[in-house]
């Protein structure tokens, strides 16, 4: 048997620019014969300001769809802790593997930081950081070394991420690969993440498989027609 866990999904409960609920997007996923997701909803100052008086109370707003998403799921479904940090001096956006509750609220406002000095803090807690859709409008391709690595499929319908040449890039920096739904809307597509042979559980499993390149990256939907692509290993 192969499992399937989704590595780039949003909720309208934190996501403004998302408009399915956490208990939507968790029926959605187990339709769609999903094992694991990865909630990765935007994580930017922004959306954590004015939600309440302190760092811990705008992490507590962070983590709440986290929380009903698991309760719904009722174990049909793994939900694990992720996000989508966009720092306050780019409008790029990363992805966060291996996050856990403890490293968020142990380190406040990090999204004030500079790229450079968080990815020294993330190496050393454990924490991915990938680039999402770095060629899409907008992104500017991050230096290899500052960074784990790209997403090279995003499937949101909605965007051409030129996930091509995303995928030709990371190879020749030699850097880790993901692929993600990047789900927000109910015409989004359930069509991206990775495929092992073995359930995803927990977020350090999760950053593991990424980084040991251990799994098939999915590649479906409108996207995958478009840029001519199809499941591949993580491995190359």
């Amino acid at each position: 048997m192969q499992y399937k866990t989704e590595l780039h999904a949003h909720c309208s409960e934190v996501s403004p620019c998302a408009d399915m609920s956490a208990t939507q997007v968790v029926d959605r996923y187990i339709r769609a014969g999903y094992h694991s997701l990865v909630l990765t909803n935007h994580l930017t100052t922004p959306i954590l300001s004015g939600r309440g008086n302190t760092w811990d109370d705008a992490i507590n707003f962070f983590l709440s769809p986290l929380k009903i998403m698991q309760e719904h799921g009722g174990g049909r479904l793994n939900i694990l802790l992720g996000a989508e940090i966009r720092f306050d001096s780019h409008a790029n956006d990363y992805l966060l593997y291996g996050l856990t509750e403890e490293f968020l609220r142990a380190h406040p406002n990090m999204q004030q930081m500079q790229l450079k000095d968080f990815i020294i803090l993330a190496r050393e807690n454990g924490v991915l950081v990938i680039q999402a859709h770095p060629f899409r409008n907008g992104m500017t391709v991050t230096r290899p070394d500052q960074i784990d690595g790209y997403e090279v499929f995003n499937a949101h319908p909605g965007h051409n991420s030129r996930n091509a040449f995303a995928d030709s890039w990371a190879k020749m920096q030699g850097l880790l690969r993901t692929s993600g739904s990047d789900f927000h809307h109910p015409h989004s597509v359930e069509a991206g993440g990775i495929l092992t042979d073995f359930p995803i559980t927990d977020t350090k499993q999760l950053a593991d498989v990424i980084r040991c390149a251990d799994c098939t990256l999915l590649c479906g939907g409108p996207a995958a027609e478009r840029d001519g692509m199809t499941n591949m290993p993580a491995k190359y």
